[in-house]
């Protein structure tokens, strides 16, 4: 019986392979109008293959995940929020905008940290200060917002990994990864983890609630038509 059975469930699966391989010359090939709006949108892709200078001025400085499944539904939506809402803070230091020359906060930030550890860049350390404050706090908005997203992780990844590089620079790696230090205050590891923060962002784009997404739709309808 076992063996009787085995025939036919054999005979069954060659059968369904025939049918699929000769698929193709059996149906007609489907038009546009035919097709889901989903195919439309593959088709429409790999009509043109994108170029890399496409990747970095096209759809791709708006280009996100679109599925609202899984982790991208609802779980990296209050953690954009919230760490493009810490970013503004970091970058608004001495006042509610950035770059508050003349303050207390903002000429600290200058003497003691750009001039003693970033004094090898070209330029003022005011200069160096105020774009750092500039990322932060508008790279901050742009994240909070899904608003060109991708680069404005790239910035703030550059500025959290110099905040890394201060850090380790000023107090070294404070014992990691079994050591400890008396204060238990380690400097380096919260820039680090914006750092990583940011990084997945830039790779994954802002998701799906967002204006990224918003615009990442315009455009494919837009390549449709």
């Amino acid at each position: 019986m076992m063996r009787i059975l085995s025939i036919i469930f054999c005979s069954l699966a060659f059968y369904a392979s025939s049918v699929q391989s000769f698929a193709p010359s059996i149906h007609e090939p489907r038009t546009r109008s035919s097709i889901g709006q989903r195919e439309v949108v593959a088709l429409s892709m790999v009509e043109k293959k994108e170029t890399t200078w496409d990747r970095i001025t096209g759809p791709k400085l708006f280009k996100t995940v679109t599925n609202w499944e899984g982790i991208h539904s609802v779980p990296l939506v209050p953690l954009r929020i919230m760490t493009g809402l810490l970013m503004i803070h970091h970058g608004s230091e001495g006042g509610v905008l950035p770059a508050n020359f003349g303050t207390p906060e903002f000429q600290g930030f200058v003497d003691y940290i750009m001039k003693p550890y970033f004094g090898f860049l070209p330029g003022s350390p005011e200069l160096w200060s105020a774009i750092h404050d500039y990322a932060e706090f508008y790279g901050g908005i742009c994240l909070a917002l899904g608003f060109l997203t991708r680069p404005a992780s790239l910035s703030l990844l550059v500025t959290m990994m110099s905040a890394v590089y201060f850090h380790l620079s000023a107090g070294g790696s404070q014992g990691f990864p079994l050591g400890h230090v008396s204060n238990y205050s380690y400097d380096f590891e919260e820039p680090t983890l914006y750092a990583l923060i940011f990084l997945m962002f830039w790779f994954n784009g802002a998701g799906p609630l967002s204006v990224d997404s918003i615009n990442t739709i315009k455009f494919l309808k837009k390549k449709i038509k």
